[in-house]
């Protein structure tokens, strides 16, 4: 699955998306219920993860929830931040993105994990998870710096939309607007939140990965039936200096 990894004071803070391999992970597809449990609970010894990862029950608003001890079930928000240092958080997606963060100011580091589809992403789920971030951390020492991670979701040439739907979008977020490979109106989701992001002062990484082209991962456009997948972030002991990646 793609890894990622960035060095912070004491240790790394690290970054996964899953793929189709892992199994769905969402809990209100229709999977049973047990057997979605029993995926999550693999990825605490598959990542090493110094817990089990917290979830949220998303619904395409702008809500951030911060946490600082797991809650189960998981909070009904579009985000979550915590300045907790055993406490990975996650997002599930099928085409819309996965943008998770840390925000890093001297010792202190906070992360986000936020669910981004179009209504989100036009209503300011990114911009409120950024502010709610710099909340987190202690910013006596520096300015935060904060870095995104965009996962796997589906590419402007593959989101197609009405032409009215591409207009009302342009509106709210100008630059949006895409073409698709059969020449129709589209969305550009993972480059218009790359833009708002660097727009804010936040470095970004993005994975350039389309969930409709490449199977590896659940489309929903593809399949509406389909699963979830999940990226997650967390933090760990270990050394490195800078982002690097692991596409395996």
């Amino acid at each position: 699955m793609p890894q990622y990894s960035q060095a912070v004071d004491g240790g790394l803070v690290r970054v996964a998306f899953t793929t189709r391999e892992e199994g769905n992970l969402a809990l209100h597809v229709g999977d049973d219920p047990e057997t979605v449990a029993a995926r999550r609970a693999r990825l605490v010894a598959e990542l090493g993860l110094p817990a089990a990862a917290q979830f949220m029950d998303q619904v395409h608003s702008t809500v951030v929830a911060r946490l600082e001890t797991p809650e189960r079930p998981g909070p009904t928000a579009d985000a979550l931040v915590t300045a907790a240092a055993d406490l990975p958080l996650a997002v599930m997606v099928a085409d819309c993105l996965p943008v998770v963060f840390a925000a890093v100011s001297g010792e202190s580091v906070a992360l986000g994990a936020a669910h981004a589809g179009r209504r989100g992403l036009l209503d300011g789920i990114l911009p409120e998870t950024v502010d709610r971030l710099r909340e987190a951390v202690d910013a006596g020492a520096a300015p935060a710096r904060l870095t995104a991670w965009i996962g796997p979701s589906i590419c402007g040439r593959c989101y197609e939309v009405p032409a009215s739907m591409r207009a009302d979008a342009e509106r709210l977020l100008p630059g949006i607007g895409s073409t698709t490979r059969g020449g129709s109106d589209g969305l550009d989701l993972p480059g218009a939140a790359a833009r708002q992001l660097r727009a804010l002062g936040v470095d970004v990484v993005a994975s350039g990965v389309c969930t409709l082209e490449d199977d590896r991962f659940y489309s929903y456009r593809r399949d509406p039936a389909t699963g979830r997948i999940a990226g997650i972030i967390w933090r760990s002991a270990g050394e490195g200096d800078e982002t690097r990646k692991d596409s395996r």
